[in-house]
């Protein structure tokens, strides 16, 4: 895959893939191109933070079309009672066979969990349009699809690290995260989640994996963590199959969790870009307005 940091577009509904051509009015896409990071507690969980997309891609109107369509539609229609499922719709051949999975954070509500694999299915098409594959990674869910076999694959492929400033060589403050790290890799489970005094960490392994495969696939996260970070307040390393997370600072991956507060600041700017998107449409009204006035009083 050919995994991409930008941020998607984001429907208001989920949308078929043949549709994704359609062009939304400009307002639209204005408030789209502006829209910043969602800041509340609830809506943290569909920040972006990483997608990608296969190289093959399939026809308009084609029968995997049909069946990738069905696949998402199983994957939106589950999410409402479980954190993990996959799906196998089967095409008249193998190219033609729609294969995918979603799984979310271990801690979110079914409420949350399916009110984010819908976003993620919604922002998918538009990051992966007619690609036969696509990945997307929101801060409370994952999604993946493809039409050739991923499910039961253990992957320990790197597809996102990210390692804060560092903090200087504090003896006490690694020795605290190394020991939150070593307790997530202890226990057990596919969500992991702990903490010790200002140090928070979490993990999870996708649920096709079996339970040898996650702790495997969870030790080369963390191992790639400390190495990697080293003395960094923060770190996230996300493998194919599983996630480790740890930071120093008291973030505990929420609204205001460390690695998306940089793009905070650009809710202010976004606030006054409605503004003034709002206050020339109403100047527009206005105008229009006097404009009927004086073409009645001319009469």
């Amino acid at each position: 895959y050919q995994f991409s940091m930008l941020i998607s577009f984001s429907p208001f509904s989920l949308i078929p893939m043949a549709s994704l051509r359609n062009t939304l009015p400009l307002f639209l896409c204005l408030l789209a191109a502006t829209r910043p990071l969602p800041c509340s507690a609830t809506s943290a969980t569909d920040t972006f933070v990483y997608g990608g997309c296969s190289q093959q891609k399939f026809s308009p109107a084609s029968p995997y079309e049909s069946n990738l369509n069905s696949l998402l539609t199983s994957l939106v229609n589950s999410a409402t009672y479980s954190s993990y499922n996959n799906f196998t719709i089967m095409g008249s051949s193998s190219s033609d066979t729609a294969r995918g999975l979603f799984q979310c954070r271990g801690d979110l509500s079914m409420p949350d969990c399916a009110t984010c694999v819908t976003r993620a299915v919604s922002q998918v098409g538009p990051l992966c349009p007619y690609t036969c594959g696509g990945a997307l990674q929101l801060a409370g869910c994952y999604i993946k699809y493809d039409n050739v076999s991923f499910l039961g694959q253990e992957d320990k492929t790197v597809v996102l690290k990210k390692c804060g400033p560092s903090e200087g060589y504090n003896t006490e403050g690694i020795s605290r995260r190394d020991a939150v790290l070593t307790e997530l890799l202890g226990g057990g489970g596919y969500f992991r989640a702990g903490g010790s005094s200002d140090v928070q960490g979490m993990g999870q392994c996708v649920g096709d994996l079996t339970v040898s495969e996650c702790q495997d696939c969870l030790g080369t996260a963390i191992g790639r963590l400390k190495n990697d970070c080293g003395t960094a307040v923060f770190g996230d390393m996300f493998l194919t199959k599983c996630y480790a997370r740890y930071s120093t600072d008291g973030g505990k991956y929420n609204a205001k969790s460390h690695n998306y507060k940089t793009n905070y600041g650009g809710e202010r700017t976004f606030a006054i870009i409605i503004g003034l998107l709002a206050a020339v449409v109403l100047l527009i009204i206005f105008l229009l307005f006097l404009r009927g006035v004086c073409s009645r009083g001319g009469k």
